[in-house]
């Protein structure tokens, strides 16, 4: 019997010394694949939560370390950044799809403003990219590539010049639509779809080498926009429809026409996205909200704010939010890969768009290395990690402008 032990240790001792010693240490894998390949995250709302949490300080206030303000959180910094070993990052440029129009309009241009004075107050940390050579010349360079995302066909106003002035600023992508249906895209069954001036839009994307982003839309809008696109798209934050029946997570049906475009999925990190209870969750909590105090006509406590915020305090003592942790994000990954395939998904984590609590694990830009290491111990080799930290969607960009050039 200890022969027989004796052999199996030797066995396991040579199992194991036949594999470099990288391949047993996650960490030194994941910083290996990163030097090579630039971490591109497809969605952060830094901008947005420094215009509405700063006002005017956002232009001056020292953006290094934010871990200690007081009040909401930050989950993005220069320090976590560095730490998380992001390559490359869409800043998102959203502004509120109530505002009229023009005042989108005039939000977003001062938004990618901000992305730039950002950019130009930190030339060591940052530089502007808007092609994939770009991101590659920054990330050689060791500075984190910031791209501009504009988060919703509201902000063009109806209008293909606005759309082209934005590209000239260099925003890179535009999300057809942003929780609300508009004239030519719909999040709901309003348009069935896109709007013939909508395929306008995409094919206009096209031209100008923007990304056409489909988080947020509805699945027909989904299905019209790959059916029109020439070029690759992207889901900028989206997770898989399969895991959680989120509206704005992306059905397998549809994660099969992204493979068949070129496409790529970026999984997102927001907890009702991520995980089905949690979801379920949130809608008990906002129904229980209008069931105590929904003026001017409803509630229990209509008129009695307070009681009203004592009562809806013990139902979140009595009803905790159910945690989310690094792992389903992880299942939402390997669900996209495994229907539209490992060249297919990304990452967009979302990052100070959501709130909080985050997925355990994941709780801030400092987090990146972490799921990739958790890519690692399911098997996933060092190369389709790089293609999911960055490798993908690079390529997709250079498709993007390949098509541009090829209809110019």
């Amino acid at each position: 019997m200890r022969g027989m032990i004796a052999r199996g240790a030797l066995a396991a001792a040579l199992c194991l010394s036949a594999f470099p010693s990288w391949a047993q240490d996650y960490t030194a894998r994941v910083a290996r694949v990163l030097r090579a390949t630039p971490l591109i995250d497809g969605h952060n709302d830094w901008p947005e939560a420094l215009a509405e949490r700063e006002g005017d300080k956002r232009w001056t206030m020292d953006l290094r370390d934010l871990s200690h303000v007081t009040g909401e959180p930050y989950d993005t910094d220069i320090t976590r950044l560095r730490k998380g070993m992001i390559g490359g990052q869409f800043w998102s440029v959203y502004v509120s799809a109530d505002l009229p129009g023009k005042v989108q309009v005039e939000q977003t241009l001062e938004q990618i403003d901000l992305v730039k004075s950002i950019v130009a107050r930190y030339p060591e940390t940052f530089a502007l990219a808007r092609t994939a050579a770009d991101v590659r010349r920054a990330h050689a360079a060791g500075k984190i590539a910031s791209m501009i995302g504009v988060e919703g066909g509201g902000q063009i106003d109806g209008n293909l010049s606005v759309l082209r002035s934005y590209a000239a600023l260099g925003a890179g992508y535009l999300t057809l639509t942003h929780a609300r249906t508009i004239d030519w895209a719909t999040d709901d069954p309003k348009h069935d779809g896109l709007t013939d001036f909508g395929r306008q839009v995409v094919r206009e994307l096209n031209r100008l080498g923007m990304l056409v982003d489909l988080s947020h839309v509805s699945e027909a809008t989904m299905r019209d926009a790959l059916a029109v696109s020439k070029a690759p798209v992207i889901f900028s934050h989206s997770g898989a429809r399969a895991i959680n029946d989120h509206p704005r997570n992306v059905s397998d049906d549809v994660l099969r026409l992204v493979a068949a475009n070129g496409g790529v999925v970026m999984v997102d990190f927001a907890p009702g996205y991520v995980s089905d209870k949690n979801r379920r969750w949130a809608a008990d909590a906002a129904a229980e909200k209008t069931r105590l105090n929904s003026p001017p006509y409803r509630g229990l406590y209509i008129g009695q704010p307070d009681k009203a915020a004592a009562a809806y305090g013990a139902w979140l003592r009595e009803h905790p939010e159910p945690r989310v942790t690094l792992g389903e994000v992880a299942d939402h990954i390997e669900h996209v890969a495994r229907i539209a395939g490992k060249d297919h998904v990304g990452i967009g984590s979302d990052f100070d768009g959501v709130g909080h609590p985050l997925p355990v694990g994941l709780e801030d830009v400092s987090t990146y290395p972490a799921l990739l290491a958790e890519m690692m111990r399911r098997g996933w080799s060092d190369a389709e990690v790089a293609g999911l930290a960055g490798g993908n969607v690079l390529r997709v960009m250079e498709r993007a402008e390949q098509v541009a050039k090829a209809m110019n």
